[in-house]
């Protein structure tokens, strides 16, 4: 079994931090091959070696496995610790899962990922404040019936990876998870997100809409990227 996971920018990609994670965490050996925002629209470049045109993209063998949560599955079949043993947990992990995946859109759009730098948000909409109020209270629901310190108990699983770009939003405009700041805080220490913060702030690539959505997020207070 040899995977390659094929992943983008580390301060802009949410989507290939979540697989990147659980495999660094999960010590799944992987190539790890990262393809970067280059412009605004990079799906023509990318449908050169991902079908959907985006990344992450999982490659075993001669098979080609895309999306983040496809991804999470295909490995759930073949190697353990992916989702928690707990029923109860696991079935919590499983609807938190899917909900990062399918929502939270205003958190996404009004909240951009990215690593290295600190802001200052503008006003919250509705929306946002919405989201924001459901992810804390995803947090503390799972550290408190499961007794932490991760989302779903003792170990790390697909939950906190899908959730891991969230802490960087958190760290990054200073939002507000109440008693869910013990996660993120534990999250962010971790040695694989700490090596991928690295890799972050060492990247000399800028993208130019990446870059706008981030100046529309807020001011910028601090930024620790190397000089482009």
């Amino acid at each position: 079994m040899s995977y390659t996971l094929i992943t983008a920018n580390r301060n802009y990609s949410s989507w290939s931090l979540r697989p990147w994670l659980l495999m660094k965490a999960l010590d799944i050996p992987f190539t790890d091959r990262l393809e970067p925002f280059t412009k605004p629209d990079n799906y023509t470049d990318f449908r050169a070696f991902s079908p959907t045109g985006q990344v992450p993209l999982l490659i075993d063998g001669t098979r080609q496995v895309w999306d983040s949560l496809g991804i999470a599955l295909y490995l759930a079949e073949r190697h353990p610790g992916v989702w928690p043993v707990d029923e109860a947990a696991r079935a919590f992990a499983q609807c938190a899962v899917a909900e990062m995946h399918g929502g939270f859109g205003a958190l996404r759009g009004d909240c951009t990922m990215n690593v290295g730098v600190r802001v200052r948000p503008k006003p919250m909409s509705a929306a946002l404040e919405r989201n924001v109020a459901r992810v804390r209270e995803l947090f503390e629901e799972g550290l408190a019936r499961f007794g932490g310190p991760w989302l779903a108990g003792p170990a790390f699983t697909v939950l906190d990876a899908f959730f891991a770009p969230v802490a960087w939003r958190v760290r990054t405009y200073g939002l507000d998870m109440g008693k869910g700041q013990a996660w993120v805080d534990h999250v962010i220490a971790h040695p694989a997100m700490q090596q991928w913060e690295g890799e972050a702030l060492a990247e000399t690539w800028r993208e130019a809409s990446h870059e706008a959505e981030l100046a529309e997020a807020g001011a910028i207070i601090a930024d620790y990227r190397q000089p482009a």
